[in-house]
This record gives structure tokens, sequence and C-alpha cells, in this order.
């Protein structure tokens, strides 16, 4: 038996495994980019045995496979995932996406390079970028860690450049009998250069549709237009780039918008003051949504039931039990009470702050001695875990963080200016 028909016979039998490696990426990838407002078809397979076999007959005639592990080490998207951007300008927050999510086992490739470059035709053909990526294990359940080793060739593209690469592909990679006549690969260069053309129409789309929704008055239409609206913003007022990895879960936060009937750039626009640059620890959204709660303590019931109800939250844990309920609801309420005293204390210094100033921001206005500083950044992280993260926090976790918050607040309000605080225990 060669040993092409000995790497078949093996991909065979392990068929299954790459198509559900495939299949979590896809999983993880799409829920992460559609939560964060990236418009997208994204597919997966496991590459079909008759197409492989062909490849790899192809492939020998240059490569002279010594081995079966010659083979596997050469064909790398037997588990194959594909992103077919609406918007090509998109690319970059897949990127960044992608580079949060997965390990990459080797560098990315971008099309078309120097060696893709034909003379003979007018346009510059496949435009895409490949990665080859194996999950997290932090991002897949007990249950599939054995696809944490899988490599996974993601490929991301427009619509239109994706439809053109499978005609080009089936008509002149899979062609047998000979190469396309000239003729042929001039229709091919010409369908290149609609596509190339129809990806400048879809840029124009997109930028319609934005400065449609900066028109006063215009309403948010649906997430993917709030987080267009959110990246502009950044990009207008932060100092740092911003990416849809940046974004965070911006289906949630327009949920929450709808449910509170704000859903104008100028009914948002007060809550977007406060947003810092800092995205990888604090996403714009859940800065946004923590703007909205701080305004008003009830606004948490909707938040939490939206959160829920929620699809967008695949790469979670596990939620707070519900039997922590009551003691959740407590120590929210202390924290909201905590944020109340610090913009006061803030007020009476002198310092004129807004209501969204974010908790990290006061705590460095006030100038907090380092131990009091210290235990109410701890206690923000544990409500930004239950409140965004939904982690799995017990009940007692609980009961003590409202007592500690309790605490805090009652000092902060007797205890004269923030530098001369200090907490016993």
């Amino acid at each position: 038996m060669s040993y092409i028909e000995q790497f078949i016979d093996r991909y065979t039998k392990e068929y299954d495994f790459y198509s559900r490696a495939a299949g979590l990426v896809a999983q993880i990838l799409e829920a992460d980019l559609r939560s964060s407002g990236v418009r997208c078809l994204v597919s997966h397979r496991a590459k079909d045995i008759e197409r492989l076999r062909d490849k790899c007959s192809q492939r020998d005639a240059k490569n002279r496979y010594k081995s079966v592990e010659d083979i596997f080490d050469d064909i790398v998207d037997l588990a194959g995932v594909r992103v077919a951007l609406y918007f090509p300008k998109e690319q970059e927050q897949v990127d960044k996406a992608i580079t949060r999510l997965f390990d990459q086992w080797d560098a990315k490739r971008v099309f078309p390079g120097a060696e893709e470059t034909a003379p003979d035709r007018r346009f510059s053909g496949y435009s895409a970028v490949h990665y080859r990526v194996q999950p997290k294990e932090n991002f897949i359940g007990d249950a599939d860690k054995r696809y944490v080793n899988a490599r996974v060739e993601i490929q991301v593209a427009s619509v239109l450049m994706h439809a053109w690469s499978e005609v080009q592909h089936d008509l002149a990679y899979k062609q047998m009998a000979g190469d396309l006549s000239g003729e042929e690969h001039a229709i091919l260069d010409q369908l290149n250069g609609l596509v190339i053309a129809g990806e400048i129409s879809l840029r124009l789309l997109q930028e319609a549709g934005e400065a449609r929704v900066a028109r006063n008055g215009a309403k948010f239409l649906n997430h993917y237009e709030l987080a267009a609206h959110l990246l502009r913003h950044a990009h207008d007022s932060l100092t740092e780039p911003v990416g849809d990895s940046g974004l965070g879960k911006v289906d949630d936060l327009f949920a929450l918008l709808k449910r509170l009937n704000k859903t104008t750039p100028e009914e948002l626009e007060k809550y977007l003051e406060s947003l810092h640059g800092a995205v990888e620890e604090r996403p714009l959204a859940e800065q946004v949504v923590d703007a909205l709660l701080a305004e008003d303590p009830s606004r948490y019931a909707i938040y939490d039931d939206i959160r829920n109800t929620s699809h967008s939250s695949h790469v979670e844990i596990h939620g707070p039990k519900r039997d922590s309920g009551s003691a959740l609801q407590e120590f929210l309420h202390s924290w909201v009470e905590l944020e109340a005293t610090l913009n006061e204390l803030a007020q009476r210094a002198g310092v004129s702050v807004r209501s969204t100033v974010p908790v990290t921001h006061l705590l460095k206005l006030l100038d907090m001695p380092p131990g009091i500083g210290k235990e109410i950044d701890l206690l923000r992280r544990m409500r930004n875990d239950a409140v965004h993260l939904r982690r799995d926090i017990s009940v007692a976790a609980f009961e003590d963080a409202a007592k500690r918050t309790q605490q805090i607040s009652a000092i902060l309000k007797d205890g004269g200016p923030p530098t001369a605080l200090a907490i016993e225990g």
C-alpha cells in the first residue's frame, strides 16, 4: 500500500475527529464575531476524502512523500473553517478575535503573495488571510478536551471572494485532463475583477450605513450598527485603535438599550464620555453597560434577565448558581452604594465627576491609600465577574463581599478625607 493510500486510510478513520474539531473552532469564532457585531457567514468541514486523495496525488509529484507523517505535515487544512465577511473592512477585527481566541501554531498567510501573482492576469486573484490555529483549553468544555491539540485552518475573505475562489478552484485546480484554455483563464480573470469591484461597493455600502446611523434622530436597527458606532467613536476619541475583540458583547448591550428605550446615538452619547482604551481589561460594551447600571441600580435586574437568555456567552465558565440570587443582589446593592459614596467624596474634595466615571478612575482621583484601594479593586473585579462573566461564585463569597462593601462605605462616609482612612482586618 502506498504512503498516500495509508494516509487516506488513516484519515478516513479519523474523519469524525477533524470534523468535530472544525465545528468547535467555528462555533467559538462565530459566536464571538456575531456578538461583537461582525456580519459574516461561518462554515466548517473536514476535507472531502476524494478531493484529498486527488490533492495528495498532485502534491506528491512535487514533494515526493517519504512517509505518512510527511503527508500530515504537508496538508494543513484537514479541518477547515471559512469566514465569509459581508464587509471586507472588518478583516482587521476578525484578525484580533482569532488572535485572542486561539493559539496559532504557524504564521498566518496573506494572499495574494508575490509568488501567487500571475504575469498574464490583470487582477490580483485570490485575496484572503489563512490562519492555522488550535483551540484554547479554557474555551472548550470538559467533554471536548481531546480537541485542544487539533490543528484547524481558518480562511477569512469576503463573501464575494469566497464564491470566486470556489469557481476558480473547481475549474482550474481539479482539471485533471489538461490546463484550462486561455479564454477560460481570461474569463476567470474578468470575474476576479468584478469581485474586486464588488468589494469596493461593499465598503461604500458599509460607510453609507454608518453615515445613516450618525444622522440626528436615527435609531440603531441592530447590534451591528451599534458596533460600528462604538468603533467610530473609539477611533475618534481614544488614543489606541480598538478592534472587535475590544468591543465585547455588543448584542447584550443593544438588548439593554432597547429595554431602556435608548436606541439613538444622541441618547447613548453621555455614556460614551467615560470610555477608556484598556479594552483588553474592559471591553467597550461592558464599559457602557456599567455606566448605564451606575445611573440606575434597578437596571441590574433587567441586564441579568438579558444575560440569562443571551446566546453570546459560549466561552464563559458558568453563571452564578441560582441559589446565590439573593446574596448576589445584596452584594450588587452594596456595590451601588459604594459607587455613590465614592462620587460624593469626589465632590466634597472639589473634583467634578460624572455618574458614569469608572471606579478605577475615582480611586485615582481620590488618591486612596494602597490598602483600601486594593480591596475596593478586588470587590470591583468580583462585581464584574458576577455581572458580565457570570462566573460560578458561592453564596458565602457574595455574603462576605456584601459585608465588606458595606463596611467600606460606612468608613468612607464617617472617616473624613480618603487619605486618612484605614480598614481593619
